[in-house]
């Protein structure tokens, strides 16, 4: 409804789109929830596999609606589909061409579902992975439970104040956009993919269409700060700000994040591609944005040269800390495999030795690294079949490898003049498109949760 609001106020027909559209969703949601009121019962593990795919499914489906049958941007559903499951899952491709003069009920519904879509992942992480024990997401049950019997007493009310603290970051984002040049309405969208580190803008130039260095350094401010995890925010309130520096998370991501930005600074300056203040912000900019998943960009990296595009290739598949907006494999995992590495190293030198990998000073329980090893092989082969069944459908190898990349990893723009920064997923075909939309729905909801419902044994009693 707001987006019909806000078509209306300007005067553009779309609002009876999403006025109908709206009005059909909450007739079936209403339905649902009569049809089930009164049920009080306790979600089994299997149920909560189906419904936690089943609902994010569900949901792509009816915000692809109204992109479907609005007459200003003219999609088919394949394409309104795969712009919506971009928005939720917070990856950022889109099929949208002439952003720049697309209605603002559009443009506010993308950065609508895209926030709605960085929230939902964070409450998701935090209440329903650890149970499910998808990919080594059981490492953080513990962390969970002392947040929940140390600062809050209730779950729903760690959820309830992580929305409020996302809520805030979200409108902080928008004042910082606006004081540096702006529009509100611009502000206000940005601000609400940037938090969700999704990456839909209002211009096809991204954030390149403004030239302020302070609207950069905002994005880059608030796509490192929605990197981080939000249950650490509230166990550092008010003043206990070391929880958060003494993470390991925390710790390995700013490291890598100084790697990637080194790297691309030092390989501007040494090619002669731009240099000082300029070079520092664009490669500050455009490596968070890719790292993050955040999928910004304010120049064509393209055009750095084949050293810059491989950094940014693998730095797309690595993403922030867990129990954040971020998308990737996520740094923990990474930290996990290198400490069971490390001490099955120590065992061959040591065969006596009694050696334990740990994180963040705890011992892994070997359900856990076997969780994340598992997660890490499965991630692999995911991206290469993609690949390859993108080729099928007749994508060049550099556009089909990249778009299987974003996808999976959720991370936006791809590389190649098809899908890069300067470029569109619109002139990809309909079952290239059906494709990666399935490979966001699997990278956002860590592969295995969707994966289990394939299995025959997941559905006998």
């Amino acid at each position: 409804m707001i987006p019909a609001l806000i078509d209306l106020n300007v005067g553009n027909p779309d609002w009876l789109v999403f006025a109908g559209s709206g009005a059909g969703t909450l007739f079936v949601g209403v339905s649902l929830w009569l049809t089930m009121r009164g049920f009080r019962g306790d979600l089994t593990l299997k149920q909560a596999f189906v419904l936690t795919t089943a609902s994010w499914t569900v949901l792509v489906i009816f915000a692809a609606i109204p992109l479907a049958i609005a007459p200003g941007v003219s999609l088919s559903y394949v394409d309104a589909f795969f712009e919506a499951m971009s928005g939720l899952t917070t990856t950022g491709s889109t099929v949208i061409v002439g952003l720049d003069s697309a209605p603002p009920g559009v443009l506010a519904w993308r950065a609508i579902l895209q926030w709605l879509g960085g929230v939902g992942i964070i409450v998701m992480a935090i209440a329903v992975l650890p149970m499910l024990q998808v990919g080594g997401m059981q490492i953080f049950r513990m962390e969970s439970s002392d947040t929940s019997e140390k600062i809050l007493p209730r779950a729903q009310q760690i959820v309830g104040s992580i929305v409020l603290l996302y809520a805030a970051l979200t409108f902080a984002c928008a004042v910082s956009y606006w004081a540096f040049g702006m529009a509100p309405a611009h502000a206000i969208a940005h601000a609400m993919t940037t938090v969700a580190t999704g990456g839909f803008s209002t211009s096809d130039n991204s954030l390149g269409n403004w030239i302020s260095p302070g609207v950069h350094y905002t994005g880059i401010v608030f796509m490192l700060l929605s990197s981080l995890p939000f249950v650490l925010y509230l166990q550092a309130f008010p003043l206990r700000w070391s929880v958060i520096t003494r993470d390991a998370q925390v710790r390995g991501f700013f490291l890598l994040v100084a790697i990637v930005v080194g790297a691309l600074l030092a390989y501007q300056g040494l090619g002669g591609i731009d240099s000082g203040e300029s070079a520092f912000r664009s490669a500050a900019f455009n490596g968070i944005s890719v790292l993050t998943g955040t999928g910004y960009v304010t120049t064509d990296y393209n055009a750095w040269g084949p050293f810059a595009i491989a950094i940014l290739f693998f730095a797309m598949f690595i993403g922030g800390c867990a129990g954040s907006t971020s998308c990737g494999i996520k740094i923990f995992r990474f930290q996990v495999i290198e400490a069971v590495a490390r001490t099955h190293v120590l065992r061959m030198i040591h065969p006596h030795g009694v050696f334990t990998p740990r994180y963040n000073k705890r011992p892994v329980p070997m359900s856990v690294s076997a969780s994340v090893m598992s997660f890490f092989f499965l991630f692999m082969v995911i991206f290469a079949g993609t690949a390859i069944l993108l080729s099928l459908f007749g994508l060049d190898s550099i556009t089909a490898w990249s778009a299987a990349g974003t996808a999976l990893a959720n991370v936006g723009p791809g590389l190649g003049e098809t899908i890069g920064p300067s470029g569109s997923f619109a002139t990809l075909p309909d079952e290239a498109k059906i494709t990666l939309s399935a490979a966001m729905l699997l990278g956002r909801l860590e592969l295995f949760t969707v994966l289990v419902l394939f299995l025959p044994s997941f559905w006998r009693s």
